[in-house]
């Protein structure tokens, strides 16, 4: 009691939202404290807008990205912040049937990864395909393909600017997640996608 009472209000807030909501359901429970002293803050889903704006605007500022910005969809979801990259029909990020990231992939997910690697938060990755069958190699198919992305991107961006422990997931979804059911075979179903 001594050392609540003497706590910083802060501290004081998340221990009282834990007695109010001990499931953890509610706004206040947890607070985004984290480790020793509170040191670091997770954005919770009401700042997810505030994120979406600081990414957009990262985009804008920079030259080489005006190009492809209209490929960048930025969406607030029940889970978080879900960051997609869109592909066209030449490939924007990824050339077609293969996972190596192009040049406009790797400074745009290198822009990403800077911003996100300040959050405390954490990514799940996401590779989808469109429905076309997979006509590369034997024993690969559109499954490997949207793993593989998805873990060439995080791969890329761990090593520029997101920690090791950030992403907690690495999804591919081959074609069964389509983003325009209409067309099961457009090019913006080919996507890598964050959820932050």
């Amino acid at each position: 009691v001594l050392w609540l009472v003497s706590s910083s209000e802060q501290v004081k807030k998340a221990i009282g939202g834990y007695f109010n909501d001990p499931t953890g359901k509610g706004k206040e429970i947890g607070n985004g404290l984290r480790g020793n002293g509170g040191e670091s803050l997770s954005l919770q889903k009401e700042d997810m807008n505030k994120l979406k704006e600081k990414l957009e605007q990262a985009i804008q500022t920079s030259e080489p990205l005006q190009k492809i910005k209209e490929h960048v969809v930025m969406t607030v979801i029940g889970e978080g912040l879900r960051v997609e990259l869109l592909e066209d029909a030449k490939g924007m990020f990824f050339e077609s049937g293969n996972a190596e990231p192009t040049v406009y992939g790797k400074d745009l997910m290198k822009l990403l990864a800077v911003e996100i690697g300040k959050l405390p938060n954490t990514v799940t990755m996401e590779g989808h395909t469109d429905a076309k069958a997979y006509a590369g190699k034997k024993d690969y198919s559109n499954w490997e393909l949207s793993a593989d992305r998805a873990n060439a991107a995080r791969r890329w961006m761990q090593a520029n600017g997101m920690r090791e422990d950030q992403v907690t997931q690495v999804r591919g979804f081959a074609d069964q997640s389509l983003r325009n059911k209409d067309d099961p075979e457009d090019a913006s179903n080919r996507r890598v996608t964050l959820i932050i």
